[in-house]
């Protein structure tokens, strides 16, 4: 399961009783391994806030200049469709104009034609 703040209140205390009460515990059960676990998982989640946040910077970047890249090139996009036959750009222009190619999706009728 994911170890949110709850999970991890929950965790700490299940630590804190096991520790304090082994007697309750079968043999089996590794208090040792357990406490490593949740040690590690403390010390690496203040590595997975920053790994995060910065994800989230990253993602919110790379929105923003895409966004700023798109409309870049819908300018061009738009110049090369105004300039028209004489500047040689038509084959540029039909290839570019495929982004915004519709389909066509056939209807089919259910009933017969008369």
């Amino acid at each position: 399961p994911k170890m949110g703040d709850k999970s991890r209140a929950f965790v700490s205390k299940a630590l804190e009783v096991a520790a304090q009460n082994p007697e309750f515990l079968p043999r089996s059960f590794d208090l040792d391994e357990m406490r490593k676990d949740v040690q590690l998982f403390e010390a690496l989640y203040p590595v997975l806030l920053s790994l995060t946040q910065l994800q989230e910077l990253v993602d919110d970047t790379s929105l923003a200049v895409g966004s700023e890249a798109y409309a870049a090139a819908l300018q061009v996009y738009n110049y090369a469709k105004a300039s028209g036959q004489g500047a040689g750009l038509d084959a540029v222009v039909l290839e570019m104009g495929q982004r915004f190619a519709r389909r066509t999706v056939k209807v089919e009728s259910k009933e017969p034609m008369l």
